[in-house]
């Protein structure tokens, strides 16, 4: 256990139709690190995954949208699937929630399709960052400097592309929050 994550806490913000591995995956990692995870979710009701091709497990909700404030958590993260973000991305709670990580100078990690999420958030202009290849334009047309990397970070706003690349996404998402608030991150 890295003492320096021991007293963190990161919430994990999922809807119902969120890519199994980029939830499981992250949420893993940081309970190794000992770091205390919530998963999120609109209505504080447990979700079902999407893993890969059909319908993954449920996993238990923590918290619900609305009973949840950034000053809570020292970071964010944002699971990708195709149902998942599209649902989130017209959430204004959890519009809110991510917004305020970013005014803080919080680490928020977003994998696959999440960055739709930033940008309804209105967060990604200027930003370096990366996606699955679908949401690439979608990120560009919003500001953002897309590329093709395993993972991007960008002043504490941690990227990365599909599963494949969970393990460069946990290790950059650790790093992050080891060095704790960034000056550099902006909403």
């Amino acid at each position: 256990m890295n003492q320096a994550l021991h007293s963190k806490r990161v919430a994990i913000v999922a809807a119902d139709g969120f890519e199994e591995s980029e939830l499981s995956s992250p949420r893993d990692a940081l309970k190794n690190a000992g770091v205390d995870v919530d998963i999120v979710t609109p209505k504080g009701k447990d979700i079902r995954a999407w893993a890969e091709t059909n319908w993954g497990d449920t996993y238990s909700a923590d918290k619900a949208l609305t009973d949840v404030n950034e000053s809570d958590y020292h970071a964010l993260v944002l699971p990708g699937g195709l149902f998942n973000p599209d649902e989130l991305r017209m959430n204004e709670d959890a519009l809110s929630f991510v917004k305020e990580f970013f005014q803080a100078g919080k680490p928020v990690a977003a994998i696959c399709h999440a960055p739709w999420i930033l940008i309804n958030a209105g967060v990604v202009d200027g930003r370096k960052m990366t996606s699955v290849a679908s949401v690439a334009q979608d990120l560009r047309n919003a500001g953002a400097n897309w590329v093709d990397e395993a993972v991007v970070c960008d002043n504490a706003l941690v990227t990365s592309r599909t599963p494949k690349d969970l393990d460069a996404f946990n290790a950059k998402l650790l790093e992050e929050l080891q060095e704790g608030r960034h000056s550099g991150q902006h909403a």
